[in-house]
């Protein structure tokens, strides 16, 4: 099983490295917010100064990476936060990778939404206040699940560790 999660932090890392980021290069702004799903939260205005501060051909590129890149990427991250998780926990609490998996999921729901909100900027300029806050509000759900995904990973490091520190002491009495 280690060797499952050390090869799966490796992938993690290697697509981080040299997919997302060289992926992400066409839309890539020097100032300013690259992604809408990298905010806790989002308003209209920042959707639209998100938009307004890109060309066409930025944004069809933006509109591609959420497609492919993107929705890769919360798989990839998934089934490493999962198997971490797996992992600490010996496969025992199977239930404490459910954060993970709906954190993945309400990304590609973000993802959707935000194609969504591309498409009608490009055809018409205007931006849905309706959809804004469906993708604003799915974005701070995966926020969340995030956050619980590390909040237990941390917990299964600190019960790994205290279990070894335990052994270790009763091993040398």
């Amino acid at each position: 099983m280690l060797s499952f999660v050390i090869g799966s932090t490796l992938v993690f890392f290697l697509y981080l490295i040299f997919a997302l980021v060289p992926a992400s290069s066409c839309f890539r702004l020097d100032i300013g917010t690259n992604s809408l799903g990298l905010s806790f939260s989002y308003t209209k205005d920042m959707v639209q100064s998100f938009f307004e501060s890109r060309t066409q051909d930025q944004l069809l590129c933006y509109s591609q990476f959420l497609q492919m890149w993107d929705a890769i990427f919360a798989l990839v991250s998934t089934l490493m936060f999962g198997s971490w998780i797996l992992y600490l926990f010996k496969n025992k609490r199977l239930f404490l990778i459910a954060p993970t998996i709906l954190g993945m999921i309400a990304d590609w729901s973000e993802n959707y939404i935000e194609l969504l909100m591309i498409e009608t900027y490009l055809n018409s300029t205007k931006i849905s206040e309706t959809l804004v806050s469906l993708g604003s509000g799915i974005n701070s759900f995966k926020f969340v699940m995030i956050s619980l995904t590390y909040l237990i990973i941390l917990i299964g490091i600190i019960i790994t560790l205290k279990n070894l520190l335990q052994k270790n002491k009763k091993n040398s009495i």
